[in-house]
């Protein structure tokens, strides 16, 4: 008997809505029963491409025994934290103060007016590892409601005081020096062997990776050098398909947890494009458009948006889409090339992964080494991934969650329209195109921006990074296109974000004033994956005061960048974004003006290196001039060039020659 999640258009709720839990949605009526039972609530937060998330779910939710003993002591509640990131980040400040860690499946237990009463994360079926069972730990808390509720109520007033509290922001904003300090630290924790930071599990730490790449001092360039080549050999990346996983199991990028996010590859496909143009590494480039590849074929919907992930498992197991036996490689390349494929994969009989094959660059030289000439070993191996990808294709693939996330399509729409720019695809900037009209035409209701849609239906009101993360985009693909009317979509997503999230404090909460919220308003302000909305709100305010020349933003990115930097004294690694922005903001921020009617010719010059501190209005119509400040009284017949700071402009110049050399 299908339960209260039945009429969701989460991916992950659906998985659950044949549960036999009686599962609520989040929402008001869940809290109102548990108040009337006189019971907890057990939140349950999750998302569909998680792997614990379904072990947890097929040991406990899918057990008629787990369901009843939750149905009978709980009201159950299931939450998406891709949907509902307020809720999740409420409760895993909770978790992360109380255990000292976090994780999915998060497991917390609510009073009925919101209080955190327990947190945890998975708990199995049976008792291991000094995991207490899930049914041991649902009797305890029941039993402490029973017959200790005025020491577990003291407790739940205690975490919920923990809940938005943030760290005390900087009173003004750090020198250049800070930003080389930050460099140094992050330097400490890389990973010199495998490149990277740290040790297993092995993140990319994308944000980290463009604030080194901003930075561009040698030392910084070296470790993204090294930590993109090791990546793009790694396990981390499909070989056959194109993408990257979400992390590596071990620090050598070999074995991933194979679950593959839009947000992972929209900024790694990104970061290598431009690391591409600053290391002049080609190879670096191909990844990047392989990346873009595998977003386009892959994750794309037939509405122009994209899907949010594609799950780890399929068959019932972890990564059985991605693992080959020796014999099956060799049957599909044939015994031509089935030398080259072993060698430059490491295939073997015993395989990398629990007795298969999951394929990594081994030697990049093996073609070298069999005698084969460089142009024979490229066509080969180009030949040897057809083949092995027609024969992955016949298999079950992973789940897809088809839910499209506004603020990882923004990343997605950026990375195209910049990659688009950079190499001159047109096809990939109308790619960007269609999916930003999607977004604007089908998750904007009433005015108001939505969190995500699918199948036809929005979800509830979208939250600070949604709104930020578009903005960039937008800004990105009015500099790719000198379409106008993407500078005024990106204008009216940074005006709402100042209207419906500003803290007057300084910095931006996560949900809006029109919104509900958990327990109370809470600041993103730490990188997870994703760079933090203050962050992304601090850039989406620079660009938009370099645009129009409004001291008034250039002041309010600041002051949102005084809580990120107060974060980033303590943890540099976890304010990538927000140092990288601080970075652009203090070293020489440029804004280029080109209109007439060959100004296409000059804004490629720009496109020609990454120029975070530059910002491009482009206008072979002398009308986009009404809708853009910086392009205001420029217009000619002739092309021109306008190099400026702050308004305050070089000589125009026409030629390629000389723009070169002013943003020099």
């Amino acid at each position: 008997m299908p339960n209260r999640l039945e009429t969701e258009t989460s991916p992950y709720l659906l998985q659950h809505a044949d549960n036999p839990v009686d599962w609520y949605p989040w929402g008001d009526e869940a809290f109102r029963v548990a108040a009337e039972r006189d019971c907890p609530v057990l939140l349950s937060v999750g998302y569909s491409s998680c792997h614990w998330c379904h072990v947890m779910a097929h040991e406990s939710f899918e057990d008629p025994a787990t369901a009843s003993l939750m149905n009978d002591l709980f009201v159950n509640v299931k939450v998406d934290r891709e949907e509902r990131p307020d809720v999740d980040a409420t409760y895993m400040e909770v978790l992360q103060a109380t255990t000292g860690r976090g994780g999915w499946p998060m497991t917390v237990f609510l009073t009925a007016d919101r209080k955190p009463l327990y947190a945890g994360t998975y708990f199995p079926a049976v008792a291991r590892q000094g995991m207490p069972s899930f049914q041991t730990v649902l009797m305890a808390v029941a039993d402490a409601w029973r017959h200790r509720r005025g020491e577990l109520m003291t407790s739940a007033a205690r975490l919920a005081d923990l809940v938005g509290r943030t760290v005390s922001p900087d009173a003004e904003l750090p020198p250049s020096s800070f930003v080389d300090e930050a460099v140094h630290t992050v330097l400490h924790h890389f990973d010199p062997v495998h490149g990277g930071f740290g040790t297993a599990p092995k993140f990319p730490q994308e944000p980290v990776l463009e604030f080194l790449l901003r930075a561009g001092t040698p030392e910084a360039l070296e470790v993204v050098r090294v930590t993109l080549s090791a990546m793009a050999r790694g396990g981390i990346r499909d070989h056959v398909g194109g993408g990257f996983a979400r992390y590596s199991v071990d620090a050598s990028w070999t074995i991933p947890h194979f679950e593959k996010m839009l947000y992972t590859n929209a900024q790694l496909a990104r970061i290598y494009l431009r690391a591409g143009q600053t290391l002049n590494e080609p190879a670096f480039t191909e990844v990047a458009l392989d990346t873009i590849g595998y977003l386009l074929h892959d994750l794309r919907l037939p509405t122009g948006g994209f899907a949010s992930a594609e799950d780890a498992d399929s068959e019932g197991a972890e990564g059985t889409f991605y693992l080959w036996d020796l014999d099956e490689i060799v049957d599909t390349v044939g015994p031509e090339l089935s030398p080259l494929a072993l060698a430059t994969f490491g295939a073997t009989g015993g395989g990398n992964f629990e007795g298969r094959n999951h394929l990594t660059i081994a030697d990049a030289h093996a073609g070298d080494k069999l005698g084969i000439d460089p142009l024979a070993t490229r066509i080969m191996l180009t030949e040897i991934r057809r083949r092995l990808h027609e024969r992955r294709s016949a298999r079950r693939r992973p789940g897809l969650d088809d839910k499209v996330v506004t603020s990882w399509n923004g990343l997605a729409i950026r990375a195209l329209a910049e990659a688009g720019a950079v190499v001159g695809d047109r096809r990939l900037v109308h790619a960007a195109q269609e999916a930003a009209s999607f977004i604007r035409d089908s998750l904007v209701v009433s005015g108001r921006l939505m969190r995500s849609w699918r199948g036809g239906h929005p979800s509830g009101p979208g939250f600070a990074d949604d709104h930020a993360s578009l903005a960039l985009a937008y800004f990105a693909l009015y500099q790719a296109t000198g379409d106008a009317s993407w500078f005024r979509e990106a204008q009216r997503l940074v005006d709402t974000l100042i209207e419906l999230f500003a803290d007057s404090r300084g910095g931006f909460f996560t949900s809006g004033t029109d919104a509900e919220t958990p327990l109370a308003r809470t600041k993103d302000l730490t990188d997870s994956p994703m760079p933090s909305a203050n962050a992304m709100a601090a850039e989406a305010l620079f660009t938009t005061s370099m645009f129009t020349g409004r001291s008034d933003l250039r002041a309010l990115a600041e002051r949102t960048l005084l809580s990120s930097t107060a974060v980033a004294r303590s943890s540099p690694m976890a304010a990538g974004h927000a140092l990288g922005v601080l970075h652009t903001m203090l070293d020489d921020p440029r804004e280029v003006a080109i209109t007439g009617p060959a100004a296409a010719e000059l804004a490629a010059v720009v496109w020609e290196e990454f120029r975070p501190g530059v910002v491009l209005a482009v206008d072979t119509t002398g009308r986009s001039a009404e809708t853009v400040p910086l392009l205001e009284g420029r217009w000619s017949d002739e092309t021109l060039a306008y190099v400026c700071r702050g308004f305050e402009c070089d000589l125009p110049v026409s030629t390629t020659d000389d723009l070169r050399g002013l943003l020099r």
